[in-house]
């Protein structure tokens, strides 16, 4: 296999979908170019080709990013576009390795001039390809399941920087204990991203907005007054008292 025929693979398989200009603007070559490049592919069985885009053909439980990326494509996309849609050209941002975050990291392609500081691999190639942009890369081991780095590098990276934006993901919202995640290192560096923002976004899809059931069990810093919490739809009048109304963002689309 080409690289060209890899980073086109790579890119479908994380995207689900993606179209044939968006690739030949990523890859910097022209749209025939794609079209000749994916046509053995096609033929191969290794992705498909219809109306212009490209769908991936694997399946969607492993990896575990990948896995995490398809679920819930809809609202993170919906949530993506409007959190976009609150950065200005120009502007500087923290980005944690959610895989909302990677649909964001997308949507800011449409943005110039961007300073960018990520823990994520996959945020940082997303970004780093864009011309204008500065992306910095915190951290230097990955981990294997989604590309993250958590270790002292990461950590030294985003104190040496200042942004206007904290963008950043939870596994789970309780009405009380607040946003949560599974892993202390997530915490940390949630933590880093917001001692360094002027502001923090929540993006959030539905799905993470629960009372009951096992959730994790540790807790991300509460909401500064000028925080904002971006949803694909109202999380309802049970978590009120977390979230202002005045801090919730219901993106359009969904």
């Amino acid at each position: 296999m080409s690289k060209h025929e890899q980073e086109i693979l790579s890119l479908v398989n994380l995207r689900g979908t993606i179209t044939v200009v968006e690739l030949a603007q990523t890859l910097d070559v022209s749209d025939q170019t794609i079209r000749r490049i994916v046509k053995p592919m096609e033929e191969r069985g290794v992705v498909r080709k219809v109306h212009g885009a490209l769908i991936s053909t694997q399946e969607v439980m492993d990896p575990p990013f990948l896995a995490r990326m398809n679920k819930n494509r809809a609202a993170k996309v919906a949530i993506a576009n409007c959190v976009a849609d609150l950065v200005q050209d120009g502007s500087s941002l923290a980005i944690d390795t959610g895989s909302t975050s990677g649909y964001v990291a997308q949507a800011l392609r449409r943005r110039k001039n961007l300073t960018i500081v990520t823990n994520s691999a996959y945020i940082a190639s997303t970004l780093s390809m864009v011309e204008g942009n500065r992306v910095f890369m915190a951290g230097t081991q990955l981990r294997n399941h989604d590309g993250a780095a958590f270790d002292r590098a990461a950590f030294d990276v985003i104190a040496s920087l200042t942004v206007q934006h904290a963008i950043l993901s939870a596994s789970s919202v309780h009405p009380t204990r607040g946003f949560l995640a599974f892993d202390q290192c997530e915490i940390d560096i949630a933590r880093a991203m917001i001692d360094i923002s002027a502001r923090t976004v929540m993006a959030v899809d539905a799905t993470k907005f629960s009372a009951s059931g096992s959730l994790p069990s540790l807790r991300m810093p509460e909401l500064r007054a000028n925080d904002v919490v971006v949803v694909d739809q109202s999380p309802g009048a049970a978590f009120s008292d977390l979230i202002d109304p005045k801090q919730l963002v219901v993106a359009a689309g969904q």
